[in-house]
């Protein structure tokens, strides 16, 4: 019997409000809304449904993928790197792709992609504006909750701030917890225009960082100072981690050719997709460097990078936004039935079920249509 080919491309747009609204790091402006686009795709009695960023500038390209091989993904890639010179970043439908071949196949995402265990360790990644004594008390309810590593943001406007509070949680937390630290200083919201640090700020951040035993400092810089990244890892001795938003593929590249990261970072759902995900993992290894994607957003683009980490053995651990009461699973997965959740080893299992294994709450969606 023949595959069916794609007949239908759907893109539908949710907003969450949030109240009380989300106060982020890296967000100097408070969000009172949770939106998510989701995708689409049919082939037949099956569906995928993937997300990622707006699809902004897709609607008029469905005739693009419609009548094809929903397993023809390598011409599928293609077709949507020429379309984000054009218009916007589309890699949501390449993961709603993946969910529907996996269907089709009656395998999960994880396994059809090689992987052979479903458990993927994660860490605790906060996100919310805080005190200091507010981060520490977190610190020691995730650690209590079984994290074996914790992730804090800076976003004081000076550096020594945002140090005091990595001191204050490592002195709380002893050295059972790895602690990881996000600088914040890669990329800016469309509205933020205050400057990166300089060169002479990252190292002096880094070297302060290193000696409190940071595991690693992402995104110290701006994202396309290739030099200095790789110059920083050099002077610092600190792992230095980045590139979760990189649009083009040769970004990435330019950092392997520079040596600028220890640890790789590109989102699945906002930075390569699914296949250029697992050429990424591979190339980074061959480097001798870490591949671990960032994972903040919504849970469905949660899950599809948690189905490439455990294919692609990623780690030491994979981020999980959680940064409860002000960002919680509720939040995050409100398009699933059931949120994603840590067991007491700070470990998430993957379903078994096919594609991403996601259960749409389509219901609750009806009534939060953006």
């Amino acid at each position: 019997m023949s595959r069916p080919t794609i007949d239908a491309i759907a893109i539908e747009r949710y907003r969450l409000p949030l109240d009380p609204p989300f106060q982020a790091a890296w967000d100097p402006e408070p969000r009172r809304h949770h939106e998510v686009t989701l995708v689409r795709v049919s082939a037949g009695e099956h569906e995928g449904v993937g997300t990622g960023g707006s699809m902004a500038g897709f609607a008029g390209y469905e005739e693009l993928f419609l009548g094809h091989d929903p397993f023809d993904v390598e011409r599928h890639v293609e077709v949507l790197d020429n379309l984000q010179f054009y218009e916007g970043r589309c890699w949501a439908l390449e993961i709603a792709l993946w969910d529907l071949m996996g269907k089709i196949a009656g395998e999960p995402l994880w396994r059809m992609l090689g992987g052979s265990d479903p458990r993927v360790p994660v860490y605790a990644s906060t996100g919310a504006r805080v005190s200091r004594d507010e981060r520490v008390a977190s610190a020691l309810r995730l650690q209590a909750e079984g994290y074996p590593a914790i992730k804090l943001r800076m976003f004081a406007e000076r550096p020594e701030e945002d140090i005091a509070v990595a001191r204050a949680v490592r002195e709380a937390l002893g050295d059972a917890t790895a602690l990881l630290v996000d600088a914040n200083q890669g990329w800016r919201t469309p509205w933020d225009t205050s400057p990166t640090w300089s060169f002479e700020t990252a190292l002096a951040v880094a070297k302060e960082l290193r000696d409190l035993d940071v595991y690693w400092l992402e995104e110290p810089l701006h994202r396309h100072d290739y030099e200095g990244l790789a110059e920083l890892r050099r002077r610092s001795g600190m792992r230095i981690a980045g590139g979760e938003g990189a649009r083009e593929f040769g970004e990435l590249r330019e950092y392997l050719r520079h040596g600028s990261l220890d640890v790789y970072q590109a989102d699945v759902a906002w930075s390569t997709g699914v296949s250029r995900a697992r050429r990424l993992a591979s190339e980074v290894r061959e480097a001798g460097a870490t591949y671990t994607p960032h994972t903040w957003g919504d849970g469905l683009a949660l899950l599809a990078n948690l189905h490439v980490a455990a294919a692609a053995g990623a780690g030491p651990w994979v981020e999980l936004p959680y940064d409860p009461p002000y960002w919680t699973p509720d939040r995050r997965d409100f398009m699933l039935t059931s949120p994603i959740a840590a067991d007491a080893e700070g470990v998430v299992t993957l379903p078994d079920r096919p594609g991403l294994g996601a259960e749409i709450d389509w219901a609750r969606l009806e009534g939060l249509r953006a």
